[in-house]
C-alpha cells in the first residue's frame, strides 16, 4: 500500500508574520521577521524539489552529507536555543533543517521531535509534516491512522496541503475506507486556496467519473487552474485530454505543447506520449528516430513497473530503425538531457 507522495512544507507565512511580529527576537540569530520569512520559504523551496525527485524516482536512499546551510554553526545553535525555550516556528525549522539534512545531518527521528514539540502548540505547518512523516513511515513506522490525525488537526486550521492529504487517504481508501464524496470535499477545500495537486486530483476524479459524473470539460477547467501554476501532472493531463480529443476538440499540437511543458519539469510520461506523436506524425512531422528519443527518455525516467513496461516499449521500437538511425537518436537523447529537455 503506497501513499501519493505530496510536498512536506507548507509555510502560512501570513502565520509567519503574525507570530513572529509579537515576539522579541534574538538578534544574534538575524531573526528579524523577514529574514526567518525567507528562510523558511527557501527551506519549503527544497522540500518541494526533493518532492519533485521523489515522484520521478530520483532520490538515493544513502543518506546525504549536510547541505551548505545560510546559517553559520553558532546561529543554528542559537536557532536551537530559540527552539528549546519553546519558540514554535523555530522548533518547525529546526525540524526543516533536520529532515532536509540543511546545516545539521539529516536526522528524520530529530524532525519529528521538532515538528512534534511545534505541533503540541498548534502549529500547523508542524502538524501536517508530522502526517506526512506517518505516511512514508519516515522516522517513525508508518501510521496512516496517526497521519490522518495530525492532518486533520492543521486541517481544521485551514492548511491547504493537510486538506489535500486528506483528500487522498479518502480517495485511496488508505487509512480510512474509500469515500470518494469525502475526498471531493477535503480537495475542493484546498483547491479553493490554490492548491495545485488538489486542483489536479478533482480534475482526474472528474476524468474519471469518481464520487462525481465523468465529465471531461469540469476537469479540463481543473487541470488548467493547477498547469497555469506550473503543475507537471496536470499539464500532461490537458496534452491526454487534447491528444484524445476529451472535453476539447482533438487538436495534437496543443497536446504537444502541454506535453513539452510538462517535459520540462521532468515528466516521464509527458515524454512517451511526445513519442508516440512523432512515432505517428500527429501534430508533428512523423520522424522515427525523435520519437526513439522521446521513448528512451522517458524509460530512464521511470521506476517500477512503468520503466519495465516503457524500456521494452523502447527495445521493440528501436527494431525499425537502422543502426545509423538508432546512433543518432541515442545520441539526440544525451544532448536532450544535457540540455534538461529545452529545445529538443
Amino acid at each position: 500500500m503506497t501513499l501519493t507522495l505530496t510536498i512536506k512544507a507548507d509555510v502560512n507565512l501570513a502565520e509567519v508574520r503574525k507570530q513572529l511580529a509579537s515576539r522579541q527576537v534574538d538578534s544574534g540569530v538575524r531573526d528579524t521577521v523577514a529574514a526567518q520569512q525567507e528562510r523558511l520559504k527557501r527551506l519549503e523551496a527544497q522540500l518541494e524539489a526533493i518532492q519533485q525527485q521523489r515522484q520521478e524516482g530520483q532520490v538515493s536512499t544513502e543518506t546525504p552529507s549536510p547541505q551548505a546551510s545560510d546559517l553559520s554553526t553558532e546561529e543554528i545553535q542559537r536557532l536551537k536555543a530559540q527552539a528549546a525555550q519553546g519558540d514554535a516556528w523555530a522548533q518547525v525549522e529546526i525540524g526543516y533543517r533536520y529532515d532536509l539534512g540543511d546545516g545539521v545531518p539529516q536526522d528524520l527521528v530529530k524532525a519529528r521531535q521538532w515538528y512534534e514539540k511545534a505541533a503540541t502548540q498548534g502549529n500547523a505547518s508542524a502538524q501536517f509534516n508530522l502526517g506526512v512523516l506517518y505516511a512514508q513511515g519516515e522516522g517513525v513506522p508508518q501510521d496512516l491512522v496517526k497521519a490522518r490525525q495530525w492532518y486533520e488537526k492543521a486541517a481544521a486550521q485551514g492548511n491547504a496541503s493537510a486538506q489535500n492529504n486528506l483528500g487522498v487517504l479518502y480517495d485511496k481508501g488508505e487509512g480510512v475506507p474509500q469515500d470518494y464524496a469525502t475526498a471531493r470535499q477535503w480537495y475542493e477545500k484546498a483547491a479553493a486556496q490554490g492548491d495545485v495537486s488538489a486542483q489536479n486530483s478533482l480534475g482526474l476524479m472528474y476524468s474519471m467519473g469518481n464520487g462525481v459524473p465523468q465529465d471531461y470539460a469540469m476537469a479540463r477547467q481543473w487541470y488548467e487552474k493547477a498547469a497555469a501554476q506550473g503543475y507537471a501532472s496536470a499539464q500532461y493531463n490537458l496534452g491526454l485530454l487534447y491528444d484524445n480529443g476529451k472535453g476539447v476538440p482533438q487538436d495534437y499540437a496543443a497536446a504537444r505543447r502541454w506535453y513539452e511543458k510538462a517535459i520540462a519539469q521532468g515528466n516521464a510520461s509527458a515524454k512517451v506520449n511526445l513519442g508516440v506523436l512523432y512515432e505517428n506524425g500527429d501534430g508533428v512531422p512523423q520522424d522515427y528516430v525523435r520519437a526513439y528519443m522521446w521513448y528512451s527518455l522517458g524509460a530512464a525516467a521511470s521506476t517500477g513497473e512503468a520503466q519495465k513496461r516503457r524500456a521494452d516499449r523502447r527495445d521493440q521500437f528501436a527494431r525499425r530503425l537502422a543502426p545509423a538511425q538508432l546512433a543518432e537518436a541515442q545520441q539526440l537523447a544525451r544532448q536532450c538531457e544535457a540540455r534538461q529537455f529545452k529545445g529538443c
